[in-house]
């Protein structure tokens, strides 16, 4: 999950939610279930893949807020946050995150710009398995690579003009002969 901030004439958003429990909520809810019906050997074993459920999302989670932090090329404005969930053991597990990251524009350099939108869309899709959330930041680093290659090109233009105007002679003719 990466905060986004400063978006131009946006409030900051996350980037993926990643709220999700992959499976341990279901597993919690057999175990529930099976609370005092089920012999002390069903429940160990319940209590067990509760357990290896958690684990696998834990470390499914930190991995893909290490992508983005990985790909960030810097822009990550500190580590990742987690969501915990505990487990029948009592530990805490992660079962979501996010990383902040920095998506404003450079001031005044659109080539800048370019760049930094090209290494947020990266940072987005960094994981194997991008969320809805990582899709939608990737998508605005796209419209702010196409604003900054609209911004860049209207800055080339502009230079053109200004090198062909200083080129071009001027004709004088002298009318006081």
């Amino acid at each position: 999950m990466h905060q986004i901030s400063n978006w131009p004439g946006m409030s900051p958003e996350k980037t993926h939610a990643h709220e999700k429990n992959a499976g341990a909520s279901s597993t919690q809810e057999k175990l529930a279930q099976t609370g005092t019906s089920a012999s002390p050997e069903a429940q160990d074993i319940e209590t067990i893949k509760v357990i290896e459920s958690l684990k696998a999302r834990d470390r499914e989670v930190r991995a893909h807020e290490q992508a983005h932090i990985s790909a960030s090329g810097g822009l990550a404005t500190g580590g990742a946050s987690f969501t915990y969930q505990q487990g029948p053991d009592g530990k805490r597990y992660a079962i979501g995150g996010e990383v902040n990251i920095d998506t404003s524009p450079v001031p005044g350099d659109p080539r800048a710009t370019l760049r930094k939108a090209e290494t947020i869309r990266r940072a987005a899709l960094a994981p194997a398995n991008p969320s809805g959330q990582d899709y939608k930041v990737a998508s605005k680093a796209a419209q702010m690579a196409t604003k900054a290659q609209m911004d860049l090109i209207k800055l080339q233009q502009a230079t053109q003009s200004e090198t062909a105007s200083e080129e071009k002679p001027s004709l004088k003719i002298d009318v006081t002969a």
